[in-house]
């Protein structure tokens, strides 16, 4: 992995993490994600009428990455709903590396060097150690399955977007497809399921912070896409979890969660298989 790259994934993770924070502000984050969906199709739409379509080969893949990108909106916003960000995030993106590097050693879709996997794995434990509180500390265990299930969601669509922005021929426009399709569907099965009163007579605040979210995802994403073309997507996915620190500092700063010896140890860890899968 190029220092580009390495320092192009790193922006991503601080966007990633900023975005999530944005889910976390007001009531329903059911009600959030729709709307940030919402948008989604709004810039989606922008993107693609000013692309060229993606190679054909990549169709497949847009499809099957809008049933993983769904299923991850859903289960993160019920996270959320039940958790601090400082806890739900960390559950929700830390297993998603260690799936990767799994399917990706078994099916030996990239060569990665034994530092690159322990460096993975050094970096897997300090994001467990990270999400422990949610045994130790009393904090609700309602949010456990969704974020198992989110972690699932993104272990899949991280292996089907490698792929599939590997051979669509244009990031920009895979991204944007991936919005558009992800965002038509998360919306329009939550308008279905909970009715138009889901997003209608929103204050043009929520709507604006619905579409700033929209926007960092976007770039953060295609960022990430990028980088997974220019180097291994096991990689780029652990490297992409960094954002959980991130994702501590603004749940401690912004919304006064707290910040423990158990959390700051969990950092160094992190850095740690950081450092260790650029060697």
């Amino acid at each position: 992995m190029s220092l580009t790259v390495f320092l192009a994934v790193l922006a991503a993770a601080f966007l990633h993490a900023s975005w999530n924070a944005l889910l976390r502000l007001g009531g329903s984050k059911i009600q959030a994600m729709t709307m940030l969906s919402c948008t989604e199709i709004v810039i989606g739409l922008a993107i693609v009428a000013s692309r060229p379509l993606p190679a054909p080969g990549a169709w497949k893949w847009l499809a099957a990455t809008t049933v993983a990108q769904v299923a991850y909106k859903f289960f993160l916003a019920r996270a959320y709903e039940e958790g601090d960000l400082s806890r739900v995030y960390p559950l929700a993106r830390g297993t998603a590396p260690m799936l990767v590097a799994l399917v990706t050693a078994v099916f030996a879709l990239d060569h990665i060097a034994a530092t690159g996997y322990l460096g993975i794995a050094v970096l897997g434990c300090g994001i467990l150690f990270m999400a422990r509180g949610v045994f130790t500390d009393g904090e609700s265990r309602k949010m456990l399955p969704f974020a198992a299930g989110s972690a699932i969601a993104t272990a899949s669509y991280t292996l089907i977007d490698g792929i599939g922005g590997r051979v669509s021929g244009d990031v920009v426009a895979y991204v944007g497809w991936l919005l558009l399709f992800s965002g038509a569907g998360f919306a329009g099965g939550m308008v279905a399921l909970r009715g138009p009163g889901l997003i209608r007579g929103q204050s043009a605040r929520a709507w604006l912070t619905a579409g700033l979210a929209a926007t960092i995802s976007y770039i953060a994403y295609a960022v990430s896409i990028w980088a997974m073309t220019r180097a291994p997507i096991a990689l780029v996915a652990v490297l992409r979890e960094t954002s959980i620190l991130f994702a501590v500092l603004i749940g401690w700063l912004a919304f006064g969660e707290r910040m423990t010896r158990a959390k700051a140890l969990a950092a160094g860890l992190i850095v740690a298989g950081v450092v260790m899968t650029r060697i």
